[in-house]
């Protein structure tokens, strides 16, 4: 097929999978979307209480047994060198290829990609322990001019490839076979917009028939929760319960609440998805994004992310009034939060506070990476059943912000365009709209 008859098809979604606090799997996830059961409770990942009150999004169904013998079953060789994002990864694109039904011969395996976002991975403190403890001097402090004679020697052999971003790409190419384009993508909370947004241009400039698109992330690491304490405004649970701890565009939200997760689509040219029968989800329609940081104040995400949705309804050629609802970043930061209300009422006008709003991090907590792919499947999912996801938490209005919120319970709705949105605190933003079947 050449590029300009590509460019006339859309790119439909036609798999999900997904690894959760709150379910893994299409099915168990949209339970929980459906009945407002968060899946944020109490830690127990490492030993100590990080983050803030132990409190975060631990996908706890997915853990050593599951992970071997049931959602990285045919993966069992190469556990040994994936860590905690690439496992999520991995057994989300394994879901999700399952979810679609999408199968290819040898000459077709060619035309199918992959695009996968990650944070950066950064190894528990005691892998590296004796290695460190190996290169120390005579006063008893690591230093690298012994480190090559006597550290090294200490290391993992293949500790490397279990941290790098572009791994969970490599792992999903090879069970997959897929043999066209591949990329990794490290954006922070941007990522998952970008990695679809990208694999529609892929699929659109006619270099693949199908992308595996997706993103993963695991902020409950003991290094990246300590990290993460320092540069961003994580909530503190007092006498909240833990799944009541994150409160999106609420007047009494005091922070982020961290946590771990992936999910995968798979995406297709229209002739392909309507050929071989696939049960479509969505269309992607248009994507945008932006980078805005000025010298003093650094990041801009409420900039940022006014030019993100600019160009992104630009692209899906739909108007301002078709959009049903907007799927928001909404991490329960002050800051953050006001500066999205901030963009949504520069771009909207007089809709900014008439369109629907929902935010779905108070689910499964905050996964850096892996959270905007999350986000996307809970409304692509919740609208299966002529429904928009509802935020939970939320039952203050605040004055900063002044946007339809909704809570309490799914709203139906018979529009079929939404508005996904994503920003992270270096002013970074990215904007989707898509179109539900």
């Amino acid at each position: 097929m050449s590029t300009i008859e590509t460019m006339t098809e859309r790119t439909a979604i036609t798999g999900l999978g997904m690894i959760t606090a709150c379910g893994i799997g299409p099915d168990a996830f949209l339970e929980s979307i459906l009945q407002g059961r968060s899946g944020i409770s109490a830690v127990d990942l490492f030993p100590g209480p990080v983050p803030p009150g132990n409190v975060g999004g631990q996908c706890k169904d997915f853990n050593d047994l599951t992970i071997k013998k049931q959602y990285l079953k045919a993966q069992r060789k190469s556990i040994k060198v994936m860590c905690r994002d690439i496992q999520l990864g991995v057994a989300a694109a394994s879901i999700a290829m399952t979810h679609s039904g999408l199968e290819l011969n040898e000459e077709e395996r060619s035309r199918l990609g992959v695009e996968f976002g990650a944070d950066l991975m950064l190894s528990p403190p005691d892998v590296l322990a004796r290695a460190t403890f190996a290169a120390r001097n005579e006063q008893g402090n690591p230093t690298d001019t012994i480190w090559g004679e006597k550290g090294i020697a200490q290391m993992e052999p293949l500790w490397l490839l279990k941290y790098l971003p572009n791994m969970p790409a490599c792992h999903i190419s090879i069970h997959a076979d897929a043999r066209g384009p591949s990329n990794s993508l490290t954006l922070e909370e941007v990522s998952g917009i970008l990695a679809l947004g990208e694999s529609l241009r892929i699929i659109r400039r006619g270099q693949a028939d199908a992308m595996i698109a997706g993103t993963t992330g695991a902020r409950l690491n003991v290094i990246k929760s300590i990290n993460y304490m320092a540069m961003h405004e994580l909530a503190e649970p007092g006498n909240l319960a833990p799944e009541e701890v994150l409160k999106p565009f609420d007047k009494q939200r005091n922070g982020e609440v961290v946590g771990e997760g992936s999910c995968a689509m798979i995406l297709e040219r229209e002739g392909l998805a309507k050929k071989r029968g696939a049960n479509i989800y969505g269309w992607i329609l248009g994507v945008g994004s932006s980078c805005v940081r000025t010298p003093r104040e650094g990041g801009n995400p409420r900039a940022a992310l006014v030019n993100a949705i600019k160009m992104a309804m630009k692209h899906s050629h739909i108007s301002y009034d078709q959009i049903g609802h907007i799927n928001a970043n909404g991490c329960g930061s002050q800051s953050m939060d006001a500066a999205e209300a901030a963009a949504i009422h520069e771009v909207f006008g007089s809709l900014g506070n008439q369109v629907p709003v929902t935010a779905m991090k108070p689910y499964f907590g905050n996964c850096g990476a892996g959270t905007g792919t999350i986000e996307v499947a809970a409304s692509l999912l919740a609208m299966t059943q002529g429904v928009v996801p509802h935020t939970l938490n939320y039952s203050t209005p605040d004055e900063e912000c002044d946007l339809n919120i909704v809570h309490t319970e799914p709203l139906k709705t018979d529009k079929k365009h939404f508005l996904k949105l994503n920003v992270s605190r270096t002013g970074r933003a990215s904007a989707m709209v898509i179109e539900s079947v």
